[in-house]
């Protein structure tokens, strides 16, 4: 390990300590949030077959036709009912913030931003109106959970992406739905050249999005891998997850559980193989790991997507910083630009 690479992993590990509110959660099936019973006696064999089920229709598993209230209030602040009903209601009403770029001739290229795990109301908007300055219209959608959409009683997102099968499960279905929703909205607004753009969790469900969604011509995404579980059981932002889940499921049986919320089975089934994908990602990312990444990268070849990569010298936080987010926003905004043209 070089002198260069030491120094991003202690300041990946020393932002990873910044955040004390993490707390391990209890274990839970969750198979009341996807239809099943909290009783049932065999919770294995039904989340065996949900799974299974919701991978071979995922078309219908992931459909969502478009909201019936939107609406755009003068700051410009999109809302509307999320296609799934959760147990929290302030979960259920989705919450974006649109960027317009400006008027031209016609409504021009827009981009639907799907930020990272725990991201603030605030996150990202920097990027946003960096997006916004060259021409394209962004709508950047809070994820289930997040800032406006944060279950009361909560400091962070542990729903999205927790102990609770089932309930990560729904979660980030909901997330999908929810980002086709706000993708359908800008139809609705004369866009027809839709791009999406995902960062890290974000990353995960845009993939699925962009695979789902045949209006999405190219999808932009900083940190990729391939099954959720995997994620969560070798990540150091995830460790506290994992401590609650491995007294009671292997990573075998949680990447299948979690394989529809995954990017690697719709790659497999060769979804995706003529999407415009751009995939940017850190050389020494103990979140994301790269070797994970790689074997994203290797299975998208191998089914016939000619995705463009950048690798980078840095990790999971440190792409935020200069010069790493430069180079990977301006190369970034370039693919847009080119794909949505």
């Amino acid at each position: 390990m070089n002198w260069f690479e030491r120094k991003i992993r202690r300041y990946e590990h020393r932002r990873w300590t910044t955040d004390d509110n993490r707390r391990v959660q209890p274990f839970h099936w969750g198979l009341e949030h996807i239809g099943g019973s909290p009783n049932d006696s065999n919770p294995r064999a039904f989340l065996r077959e949900y799974a299974r089920d919701a991978i071979e229709h995922s078309a219908d598993w992931f459909a969502a036709s478009p909201a019936t209230d939107y609406r755009l209030d003068r700051e410009n602040i999109l809302s509307f009912t999320s296609s799934i009903e959760s147990p929290w209601p302030e979960n259920n009403t989705v919450h974006a913030q649109l960027f317009p770029a400006r008027k031209t001739s016609g409504p021009g290229p827009a981009v639907l931003v799907l930020p990272n795990w725990n991201a603030k109301w605030h996150g990202q908007n920097g990027l946003c109106r960096w997006i916004q300055r060259l021409g394209i219209t962004v709508l950047k959608m809070s994820m289930p959970y997040h800032d406006r959409r944060m279950a009361a009683g909560h400091e962070r997102a542990d729903q999205i992406c927790g102990p609770n099968i089932g309930l990560t499960l729904q979660a980030n279905r909901q997330a999908v739905q929810d980002a086709r929703r706000c993708l359908r909205w800008l139809e609705q607004q004369g866009f027809t050249k839709l791009g999406i753009l995902g960062t890290s969790l974000g990353s995960s469900v845009g993939y699925i999005t962009l695979v789902h969604d045949p209006a999405v011509r190219a999808g932009g995404f900083f940190h990729v891998s391939t099954y959720y579980a995997d994620v969560v059981s070798q990540g150091m932002t995830t460790n506290h997850v994992w401590e609650g889940l491995r007294q009671h499921v292997t990573v075998d049986e949680l990447r299948n559980y979690w394989a529809p919320i995954s990017p690697m089975p719709y790659v497999e089934r060769g979804m995706g193989a003529g999407r415009n994908c751009f995939l940017v990602y850190g050389k020494y990312d103990p979140t994301m790991l790269p070797e994970l990444t790689r074997q994203m990268l290797d299975s998208l070849r191998r089914h016939g997507a000619d995705a463009r990569t950048l690798e980078l010298h840095c990790g999971h936080y440190s792409l935020e910083l200069p010069p790493f987010s430069y180079i990977a926003g301006y190369r970034m905004l370039s693919f847009f630009l080119q794909s949505l043209a």
